[in-house]
């Protein structure tokens, strides 16, 4: 008969019999599926070709790359932001075809032949575009991160009102929108500003427009 002691032993052998046959047994599937496995195939991608900031470029792309990541990461023009990267923020607007997109949701491939200016294309140091002035005479910019996106923005509000485009706020559709306050923020509602420069903003607005809002 077994004594208490013998029967422990036992028992212990067979749990470790069994836990080396399951695992045994595992191995062999596990090694085969990694030998059939395919190898990884490349992303599809294409050529696209598009005029930035007045020059054409052409790039072999991920067909699944955002413009806003072709600007920044491909042609290395890091003016325009990366914020939210869900179309929330504006910090990545940018101005196709003299209009303004957020180009964090729109694809490079999407833009093929496309007219494209980003903050780098408006103006230099040396000969900054009005707008641009502008904000640095009213302070609309102060920490800076999103003001590539407020001045593309802003360039392409004053290009809408005057060709006579509504908005949500314009009180007669049948005649020409004016550059208000209640335009302004109306149309730059989808640029954020963090710090709060909203008022300096409309300021620098104005100012381009010659106008007093």
């Amino acid at each position: 008969m077994q004594t208490p002691g013998e029967f422990e032993l036992s028992r212990r052998g067979m749990l470790a019999g069994s836990a080396a046959s399951v695992a045994a047994a595992t191995l062999v599937p596990a090694e085969a599926a990694a030998g059939a496995r395919p190898a990884a195939t490349p992303p599809p991608t294409a050529q696209v070709a598009f005029e930035v900031n007045g020059t054409t470029r052409t790039l072999d792309l991920d067909t699944r790359t955002s413009l806003l990541d072709a600007l920044r990461e491909h042609l290395h023009l890091t003016g325009t932001k990366k914020g939210c990267d869900h179309g929330q923020c504006g910090a990545c607007t940018v101005i196709v075809d003299g209009r303004r997109i957020n180009s964090c949701l729109t694809l490079a491939v999407m833009h093929d032949g496309d007219r494209i200016t980003t903050i780098e294309g408006l103006g230099t140091p040396g000969d900054m575009h009005a707008m641009q002035q502008a904000f640095v005479d009213h302070d609309g910019y102060q920490c800076g991160y999103c003001t590539p996106g407020q001045i593309c923005s802003a360039v392409a509000v004053l290009d809408e009102i005057k060709a006579g485009v509504p908005s949500h706020v314009t009180a007669d559709l049948t005649a020409r929108p004016k550059v208000t306050a209640m335009e302004l923020r109306e149309r730059m509602s989808g640029n954020i500003c963090r710090c709060g420069a909203y008022s300096n903003i409309i300021d620098a607005i104005t100012d381009v427009a010659g106008v007093k809002a």
